[in-house]
């Protein structure tokens, strides 16, 4: 590939040759021209009050030029030239001016004899206002037929806020539009070659979706863009009537086309990973190129316009040397052709520069060196992009082949280990299989464990409610049992009244003192308490009897032996009857507070969700009794409501210890506990928890330490 490059480089010295040589300008020949700058003179105005007039008639500081070219950016107001024809010059056959400059936005010419204008042509606006007096290009002027003579002069006044050169030639009819024709024929064979390259490269981009193609289309683009505006094509072909537009047009596709090539060249060479500090470098210009396109529609075309020369010289130097390194030092092969491509583009715009300034040859190649070097560079870059391709291609081909080297390798050292992987595996599936069978030892052990400490946890609950079910009903029964003596003791004394009446012997005649002794006896055993004493005793028999089936009523509520099966029940008895059972392990000083709000009957475990009323409550009634506050009241609130959007809401509230944060996060994990050793097994809040998750409901806590703790239950209606 180097030696590739060092022809291509030696080919492209031996193309520029012809630009190089200086031809000879040949003043007898018909169909040639001549630079009439080198024997002129400038003024330069301080104003806009100078005339033609003022300049024919009065004295005014004219220069010598000295100069083959003017540069126009350099005077505010303008410049006035006065030349005169050079002896032997043949007016018949010199017939025509070439100011060879498109970019001149105000043109005046003015042939003066014998100290009278004869003749002048105007146009101004980059040519959109032009004179009728022009034949075939704006800028070609044809000498007056009376003009000629010894004291004859022309005056130019030229303006323009570009930055741009110009010289300015006398020539045959002929030679200009000889010149002309084949400036038409270059431009048309450049805009094919530009055209065709954009066509190409964009079905290139529509058949694989390559980034770098579409970054060069638009750089294609606009490169092609400022080449017709600095020839003066644009408004020749387009007739964009807007003065405002012509003059930043150069600037704008200048800079358009600089953003495109940047973007193109970190695509292509991939800057971000081969040359990160050139990519950073890339990204700053873009930045400072679109702040002075940006800039150039508020005016500052002066800013706009060095902007756009510094960023154009520092990006191709940045460029040119990130290729450079890429293509030696990362050995990328795509980034040879484009140094070539931009070797080219540099060749040819030094030449376009040396031609301004006479250090070469003015011709047809050197006017027109910029346009083929960036024709050059068009083709060596689609070379290059389809190189690149090929490129990686030949990459991905490379390490497919490596990575099937590798896998054979791999396969081989596969089936070398295969055999020791296998023994190796044999002796873990056995150890596996027996850490297996230990921990189904295990998880039976420790199934059989949590069975054992639920059970142990039912049996704890059970036997709390035994005991406060023995209790309940012990003291109606022995009210019962208390009152049964006494009953019979006054039911003995009526018997004994009655007996007596029943032995009235009436054969006797003493029948009315056998009555006093029967009021006697009335009296002695005072029949009317024994009366009100019978009623009484009936009374509290009956209480115990109701005390008791109530007791018993709420058990069997309690229990629910159809606990399998989902039943409509209603929660508010379930509560009620819970409150019935526990009453006996209630402290004295606590006060029960019910609000059972009007509930909907849910479908649910009776049992189960008894079970939750029968952990909730004893736990609340635990927290009391160990909160260490000898208040003269204890609050235990019970609240029950119906809410449409989520259901029935249980409420249990205390006044006891409360729980911090770190307790409450971990309340209803198993074996949890915050009783002392041998109280409890840390399983009814577990318990609880995972019956509300089964009937589809969630359990809320509200705690706060000193201040008592609240558990919600919310419920819903129906858990199928």
């Amino acid at each position: 590939m180097k030696k590739i490059l060092g022809g291509i480089y030696l080919l492209t010295l031996v193309f520029f040759i012809p630009f190089i040589a200086k031809p000879a300008q040949n003043q007898n020949n018909e169909d040639t021209f001549i630079n009439i700058l080198h024997d002129s003179y400038i003024h330069i105005p301080v104003d806009e009050s100078v005339t033609i007039n003022s300049l024919i008639n009065t004295h005014h500081n004219f220069k010598k030029l000295g100069a083959g070219l003017i540069n126009l950016a350099n005077y505010k107001h303008g410049v006035w030239i006065r030349t005169t024809l050079p002896a032997g010059i043949n007016l018949e056959r010199f017939t025509e001016i070439l100011i060879d400059q498109t970019r001149i936005k105000e043109t005046e010419v003015f042939f003066v004899r014998d100290k009278n204008v004869i003749s002048q042509v105007r146009y101004t606006n980059y040519g959109i206002i032009s004179s009728p007096n022009q034949v075939g290009n704006l800028n070609t002027f044809i000498l007056p037929a009376n003009f000629g003579g010894g004291n004859s002069a022309i005056y130019f006044k030229l303006n323009t806020p570009d930055v741009v050169m110009t010289p300015i030639f006398i020539g045959t009819k002929k030679a200009i539009q000889s010149t002309f024709s084949i400036r038409d024929v270059f431009f048309g064979i450049y805009t094919g070659i530009m055209l065709i390259m954009f066509a190409y490269n964009m079905f290139l981009y529509l058949s694989i979706k390559d980034t770098s193609y579409l970054n060069y289309i638009f750089c294609i683009l606009f490169t092609w863009l400022t080449q017709i505006t600095l020839q003066g094509y644009g408004n020749k072909y387009f007739h964009i009537n807007s003065v405002f537009f012509n003059e930043i047009s150069v600037i704008l596709f200048s800079n358009l086309g600089l953003v495109a090539s940047i973007w193109f060249t970190k695509s292509f060479l991939n800057t971000k990973e081969n040359s990160p500090v050139s990519n950073r470098l890339l990204n700053v210009i873009c930045l400072v190129t679109a702040l002075g396109t940006i800039s150039l529609f508020f005016g500052f075309m002066g800013a706009a316009f060095i902007g756009m020369q510094l960023s154009i010289m520092a990006s191709a130097v940045i460029a040119f040397v990130a290729a450079f390194n890429i293509f030696f030092k990362k050995k990328f092969k795509p980034a040879g052709y484009y140094l070539i491509s931009w070797t080219f583009l540099f060749i040819g715009m030094a030449i376009f520069i040396l031609k301004d300034y006479e250090i070469i040859g003015y011709s047809l190649f050197t006017t027109y060196s910029a346009q083929f070097a960036s024709v050059a560079e068009v083709l060596l870059l689609s070379f290059a992009l389809a190189d690149r391709i090929n490129f990686f291609k030949k990459e991905n081909e490379l390490a497919q082949k490596r990575a099937l080297l590798i896998s054979k390798e791999n396969e081989q050292l596969i089936l070398q280990q295969n055999v020791e992987l296998e023994k190796k595996v044999n002796e873990r599936t056995e150890a596996l299989q027996e850490t297996n069978s230990e921990l189904n030892a295990a998880l039976s052990n420790l199934k059989s464990t949590q069975s054992q400490l639920v059970d142990a946890e039912k049996m704890a609950a059970l036997g709390q409610l035994t005991a406060g079910i023995a209790h309940e009903i012990n003291n109606p029964i022995n009210f019962v049992t208390s009152n049964i003596k006494p009953l019979q003791l006054d039911i003995d004394d009526l018997k004994e009244i009655i007996s007596r009446y029943e032995n009235i012997d009436f054969s006797n005649g003493n029948v009315e003192e056998q009555l006093k002794e029967i009021d006697a006896f009335k009296k002695q055993i005072d029949l009317e308490f024994i009366n009100n004493e019978i009623e009484g005793l009936l009374t509290g028999i009956s209480d115990g009897a109701k005390r008791t089936a109530e007791i018993i009523r709420s058990l069997r509520n309690f229990s629910r032996l159809d606990e399998d099966d989902l039943k409509p029940i209603d929660i508010n008895e379930g509560l009620h009857s819970t409150l019935v059972l526990v009453k006996n392990t209630m402290p004295d000083n606590l006060k029960v507070v019910k609000d059972f709000g009007n509930l909907p009957k849910i479908e649910c475990l009776p049992g189960k969700i008894n079970q939750v009323f029968m952990n909730l409550i004893s736990n609340a009634i635990q927290a009391i009794k160990s909160n260490g506050k000898d208040r003269e009241e204890e609050l235990l609130t019970i609240s029950t409501w119906y809410e449409e959007s989520s259901g029935v809401k249980i409420s249990v509230k205390d006044s006891g210890t409360g729980m911090t944060e770190q307790v409450k996060h971990k309340i209803f994990e198993p074996f949890f506990t915050t009783k002392e050793v041998g109280e409890g097994t840390g399983l009814g809040l577990s318990i609880v928890f995972s019956i509300i998750e089964k009937h589809k409901g969630h359990i809320n806590v509200l705690s706060e330490v000193d201040q008592g703790t609240e558990f919600i239950i919310t419920l819903p209606i129906n858990t199928q």
